[in-house]
């Protein structure tokens, strides 16, 4: 009955606002989140995609007593740009920290494409599982959710293979799956959101970025697109000084320069000095992470937890829970972001 009531106010207040021009972002959270508070964010950067960034935030309102939240106005742009939507229960003492890092313990986003004419319903998933499920006038807007399914998945294949040359086939096969996707959505924000995934220096994924940025005309003609259709914009300016600092740091030109070998015994003393230094301090930080990363998780996530550090499967997992393989993925996507993993062998390694 609540979603279908909510169903109906959506419908009818989308009709009306499409007809004045306005944009009407809706949608229901956890009761988890009835306490908090939920930010609209527009995204210029999209290195910072995940989190809450005070320069970032258009608006913020508190659910009403039922979860339901609502953004409204015709203060967009006309065009399309990156949004975020943040559900966190930050205290306001916590918040200063929280909002700088981007981070808090306890927090669902959702990102998406939008304009001053988008209409967005953000209802429970078939699962009752928040953020997961896009209703939309702009069909834009539901392309992150499916690019997030495909990295999920691409996720979930890595995590199961096991030698190197296993590794480099399947990395090559998924950089060409999620460009290719990217391009036939015909929308180079979702070629972005792409980009910022498999190009982020975090990444293991990042040296084979870089080598495939020297032979592959994809990154050009990407930028030929953005030029196209969002020129004089932050995303293409971004965008393009990227590709010139990756192709500088992959350049062959820079002239080589031979030191004296003392200066590298001397070098060789100072870096096994420092990484000492760092594998204590690692370690130690390492062990308070995993504490307090765990006592973010839910009751559910912990249950998952445990039967990942038992080298569960993903249908083993569904199966001992009486869960989805499809919630199972949800739940582990939601443990990485917690933890700030993005495998399992890093969750295994965190609590080994």
């Amino acid at each position: 009955m609540k979603r279908l009531y909510f169903l109906f106010v959506i419908f009818f207040l989308g009709a009306g606002v499409s007809a004045s021009a306005q944009y009407l972002f809706e949608g229901t959270v956890d009761t988890q989140f009835i306490e908090g508070e939920v930010y609209l964010s527009m995204i210029e950067d999209y290195r910072k995609l995940s989190g809450v960034y005070h320069e970032q935030i258009i608006a913020k309102v508190k659910p009403d007593s039922l979860g339901n939240f609502m953004f409204a106005g015709t203060n967009l742009p006309s065009e399309n740009k990156m949004y975020r939507i943040h559900a966190d229960t930050c205290k306001e003492a916590d918040q200063n920290l929280s909002h700088v890092t981007g981070h808090c313990k306890n927090s669902e986003e959702i990102v998406f494409v939008a304009n001053n004419e988008t209409t967005l319903a953000l209802p429970f998933s078939f699962e009752q599982e928040m953020f997961c499920k896009v209703i939309s006038n702009n069909e834009k807007a539901k392309t992150f959710l499916k690019i997030d399914s495909l990295k999920n998945d691409m996720r979930f294949a890595f995590s199961n293979y096991r030698s190197e040359a296993n590794r480099k086939v399947n990395t090559e096969k998924w950089f060409s799956i999620l460009q290719n996707y990217g391009e036939q959505l015909q929308e180079p924000l979702a070629e972005l959101y792409i980009y910022s995934f498999l190009s982020d220096r975090r990444s293991i994924l990042h040296g084979y970025y870089l080598a495939d940025l020297k032979q592959n005309s994809y990154y050009d003609n990407l930028l030929q697109r953005l030029k196209k259709q969002y020129p004089d914009t932050q995303y293409t300016r971004q965008y393009e000084a990227e590709l010139k600092s990756d192709r500088f740091l992959i350049s062959d030109n820079e002239p080589e320069k031979s030191l004296p070998w003392w200066a590298y015994a001397l070098g060789g003393i100072c870096l096994l000095s420092i990484l000492g230094n760092f594998y204590f301090f690692g370690k130690a930080k390492k062990q308070k992470a995993a504490a307090e990363g765990k006592a973010a998780l839910t009751q559910q996530e912990n249950n998952v937890l445990e039967l990942i550090l038992q080298k569960k499967s993903n249908k083993e997992i569904a199966n001992e829970l009486f869960v989805s393989v499809s919630t199972v993925k949800t739940h582990i996507n939601s443990i990485y972001k917690k933890l700030g993993v993005s495998s399992r062998n890093e969750v295994k390694a965190l609590y080994a």
